[in-house]
């Protein structure tokens, strides 16, 4: 992957982001052009989605106050009736944002709730990703109010309440029908429940050079198939069987549905060969329903680990179905113990839960974890922090890669690297989701994928092809909306 792709779709903390601006700022581009940019930047987002109305801007005592005052500025000289309110006293104003004021021409009334009447639109400029404490006061009855007036909130780089780096609310925050961000997204952006707040999301060019990346160097990136299409195992002319790769699944002798999901999943996937091993009394069901996998009647946890002799087996998955017990820690630690590319979900990792002493040792960064936030919780415990610090805490403390499930999946690898898939439906909560993610994941790493740029490519192409079907989504539907989502990724429109 070229920089120019990492840097596209880089993911910046509130703290990059301001070392972006520094960097921007030494290298000669004036901190006041980078506000003018910023404030244009919203208001063409907003005339571009509404005609001309009564707008109410929102400023807030510091940089993005400033952003507020350009964005009154550029609506009033377009048209617009526009009030401004400002919280704080304007003589407080400071550096680029004293200048931005200084440029509005009308009146800057008090910010409390009666600004808001007559308002059609908000253009909420109060605080920027970089606030640490809930909304009290002046800030939050204004909050409140643009919550209960239901007005459309337009919100400068993220809603006001709002944590830049974790999505978390602080307390309250409105929901944005548009937000504006400048430069590149934050992960706040992103993860839950900030996205949701976000609303529609345009990341603005003010004048920033990519080239500050370079000295940023960031490892957090928003998931897409630019990062890891280069490595996506395409099949080729000289392709065979077993050059795509020869994929292990176990399956469950109860729940046989889960490891079934996860077998079409991985031949969708291009495995070239795909093998469950299924308690006898259950292989009738495996054998009749999946015509074109091997189905190995495997008795007991010695059988199971002659099969994991065969050295063409390239990736193994275990955990869909398989019942929390003794059996299924003994074929968990035999497998990793053979050396084989691992995915374990679902029950290969409860079964770990208090006993994760025995799994972190023999895990490697071949071995693909795809918890939800439970069997994440059952063994990793209460890691502090949000999702993506989580995510990568745990990837770090198991040698892993870890991929915690949701509608903001966050992939981490034990360097750091990490990547926030978007493009999951809600009609993903559907029960049989995850086994047909864990064997996309298989698929691809079986056939030679890097465990992280699999599981990046699978929460990719998991959520293309239920977005593709849309509502009425079952765990069924999946592997079949596979190709098209396949098709797409090859011969984008």
């Amino acid at each position: 992957m070229t920089p120019a792709v990492r840097s596209r779709h880089a993911l910046l903390t509130v703290a990059e982001m301001a070392r972006a601006d520094a960097l921007a700022i030494a290298g000669g581009v004036a901190g006041a052009t980078l506000m003018e940019n910023a404030g244009a930047a919203v208001a063409g987002a907003i005339t571009a989605r509404w005609l001309a109305r009564p707008v109410t801007v929102l400023c807030g005592p510091g940089n993005n106050g400033g952003d507020g005052f350009v964005v009154a500025r550029l609506l009033s000289e377009a048209g617009w009736p526009v009030r401004l309110a400002l919280l704080g006293v304007r003589a407080a104003l400071r550096g680029d944002a004293a200048g931005a004021a200084a440029q509005w021409p009308g009146p800057v009334e008090p910010a409390d709730p009666s600004v808001l009447d007559g308002a059609e639109l908000v253009v909420d400029a109060l605080f920027g990703a970089g606030l640490s404490r809930p909304l009290d006061g002046g800030a939050r009855l204004l909050v409140d109010a643009m919550s209960a007036r239901r007005l459309a909130v337009i919100a400068v780089d993220v809603p006001s309440g709002m944590d830049g780096n974790s999505g978390a609310v602080l307390g309250e925050a409105p929901r944005a029908a548009l937000t504006v961000t400048f430069f590149r997204k934050k992960p706040g952006h992103l993860l839950l429940p900030g996205r949701i707040h976000c609303g529609e999301l345009v990341v603005a060019d003010i004048g920033i050079p990519g080239a500050v990346l370079d000295g940023i160097a960031p490892k957090a990136f928003e998931n897409h198939p630019a990062l890891w299409q280069h490595l996506f195992p395409w099949p080729q002319p000289d392709s065979h069987k077993y050059r795509r790769g020869h994929v292990l699944i176990q399956g469950g002798g109860r729940m046989t549905g889960a490891a079934r999901l996860a077998a079409r999943a991985a031949m969708r996937a291009g495995a070239g060969l795909v093998t469950v091993a299924a308690p006898p009394e259950a292989f009738a069901i495996y054998a009749a329903s999946l015509t074109g996998a091997l189905v190995e009647p495997v008795a007991d946890d010695t059988a199971f680990a002659a099969l994991l002799q065969d050295r063409r087996r390239t990736g193994v998955l275990l955990g869909p179905g398989s019942g929390v017990s003794e059996s299924t820690r003994s074929r968990v630690l035999a497998a990793l113990d053979a050396g084989c590319a691992c995915v374990l979900d679902a029950d290969a990792l409860t079964a770990f839960a208090g006993q994760a002493e025995a799994l972190w040792p023999r895990l490697s960064e071949r071995c693909l974890l795809t918890p939800h936030d439970g069997e994440f919780a059952r063994l990793f415990g209460a890691l502090p922090g949000d999702k993506l610090a989580r995510t990568r805490s745990a990837a770090v403390q198991s040698g892993a890669v870890v991929l915690l499930k949701g509608c903001d999946t966050v992939v981490a690898g034990a360097d750091g690297t990490a990547v926030i898939n978007c493009n999951a439906p809600p009609q993903l909560a559907t029960g049989g989701a995850g086994d047909v993610l864990a064997g996309l994941a298989l698929g691809l790493l079986g056939q030679g994928m890097a465990a992280l740029a699999a599981a990046a490519a699978a929460a990719w192409l998991h959520g293309a092809a239920a977005a593709a079907f849309g509502p009425g989504l079952i765990a069924e539907d999946l592997p079949d909306l596979i190709p098209a989502a396949l098709r797409a990724l090859r011969d984008p429109p």
